[in-house]
């Protein structure tokens, strides 16, 4: 029986765009963003940042030196949230109804202070209410010292086999088998509420 649900935050709770990331970070001044952003693994200080071994300070620091100016956090948060397209409420009512339904649900998610800033604020969603009023739980790579599909980024107390792992990314979905756990893969921009909804039924 699951007990917990276990979420990507970006391509499942926010949709993203790469492209439009790229072209954020190029008119903030990394001339290459093309090459450094990914939508699942970040390199270099941007993976130092989201892998928490980089300050937020030292990383924009780092990142001014390659747009070759001072850049304030504003900055650099408007660049990161080039990201994400969107947030579907619906989406938002349905996690509110799994957790009248008895689940835990819980955030996994490779991410940064910047994404975060916004995330966990009121600006999150329409109706005014952070991530946090959805989960019971975050566990960011920042704070936790460690990127998915890493198999350190897990949490001793959710039992694998009372576990089901929502992510878009093959390789974190793959990690997450390999733990025991059920998984489902769900496409970036999907409505996959009710795709969820029957997989849970089956594993009633």
């Amino acid at each position: 029986m699951i007990k917990n649900i276990v979420f990507d935050f970006g391509g499942v709770i926010a949709d993203i765009d790469r492209e439009q990331a790229v072209q954020a970070f190029i008119r903030l001044g990394v001339k290459d963003a093309d090459r450094i952003l990914d939508k699942y693994h970040q390199t270099g200080i941007f993976q130092e940042l989201e892998e928490g071994t980089l300050t937020e300070e030292a990383y924009r620091n780092e990142l001014g030196k390659l747009c070759e100016r001072t850049l304030s956090w504003e900055e650099v948060q408007q660049a990161w949230l080039g990201f994400f397209t969107g947030i579907d409420v619906r989406k938002l009512h349905y996690l509110e109804t799994l957790r009248r339904e008895g689940y835990k649900l819980y955030v996994l998610s490779n991410t940064n202070p910047y994404v975060m800033g916004w995330a966990c604020s009121e600006r999150f969603s329409s109706e005014g209410k952070p991530l946090t009023a959805y989960f019971e739980k975050l566990y960011l790579s920042y704070q936790i010292g460690c990127t998915k599909p890493d198999r350190r980024i897990t949490d001793s107390k959710m039992q694998p086999e009372e576990t089901l792992f929502v992510d878009d990314g093959a390789s974190n979905i793959a990690a997450g088998r390999e733990l025991g756990m059920y998984t489902f893969q769900p496409e970036n921009g999907s409505d996959w509420r009710d795709e969820l909804a029957k997989l849970l039924i089956r594993l009633k």
